[in-house]
């Protein structure tokens, strides 16, 4: 399933129908998560682009929106983010602010309790619109590969300990599951060194492809696990 966008002829009803499911989220909360959630109804309102699905805003116009400073903005941003409520699509950058994705799915996950207090035609519509779970992922990995590579750095530690090559990918599973199963899952690390991060491609089509067409998403989200990383090969 593919992120989730809000388009076409029942968009507005729709949008209406999710800002409503983050207020009384919000409203059936503790003080502090009530005014974070009146703060990114007002965030997603003013400045959400519904056609890209994405948020790009910088802190400073944040907080002038907010009537706070910057360090509340990020506190505030990070609180959304640990919950999973917003997902980081790429770091903010000198020059380039963060992108923010609202995640659909906590979003109904965390507001399904309250549904009827809004009322029975707004709980049938939300159930209608939840989208169902992710598919389970397998990652293919060349072992014969990967015992002839002498890296310089460890990507990532043995199996079941996680690593910053593990994060990436499941946050591209979160963040496109149709892509993470199609083009993301079959990666396998190389080395790292000079800000430059090498994969592997079960095919040179691939490679091609995924540096071709997804870049851009596949770059910002390891940024967010290699701060210096600048650049991402892929090879076959």
């Amino acid at each position: 399933m593919d992120a989730k966008r809000y388009t076409g002829p029942q968009a507005g009803s729709q949008k209406y129908d999710l800002l409503t499911a983050l207020s009384v989220a919000g409203l059936s909360g503790s003080p502090g998560f009530q005014t974070s959630m009146l703060r990114l109804v007002a965030l997603v309102t003013a400045r959400y682009n519904w056609g890209r699905n994405e948020l790009t805003v910088g802190q400073r116009e944040m907080a002038r929106l907010w009537s706070v400073d910057e360090r509340t903005v990020k506190r505030e941003i990070k609180r959304l983010t640990s919950a999973s409520i917003l997902l980081q699509l790429r770091p903010g950058v000198r020059g380039r602010v963060a992108a923010y994705r609202l995640n659909i799915a906590e979003i109904h996950r965390l507001s399904a309790p309250v549904w009827d207090r809004v009322g029975p035609d707004y709980a049938d519509r939300m159930a209608q619109q939840a989208p169902p779970p992710a598919a389970p992922t397998v990652t293919q990995v060349d072992f014969a590969a990967a015992q002839l590579a002498d890296p310089p750095q460890q990507i990532d530690p043995p199996a079941g300990q996680g690593g910053p090559w593990a994060r990436t990918l499941a946050r591209l599973a979160q963040l496109e599951p149709a892509l993470h199963r199609s083009w993301f899952a079959a990666l396998t690390p190389g080395a790292c060194e000079a800000g430059v991060l090498t994969l592997r491609a079960p095919s040179q089509f691939q490679a091609r492809y995924v540096q071709t067409h997804h870049q851009r998403l596949l770059l910002g989200t390891a940024q967010m696990e290699f701060p210096d990383l600048r650049r991402i090969e892929i090879c076959a």
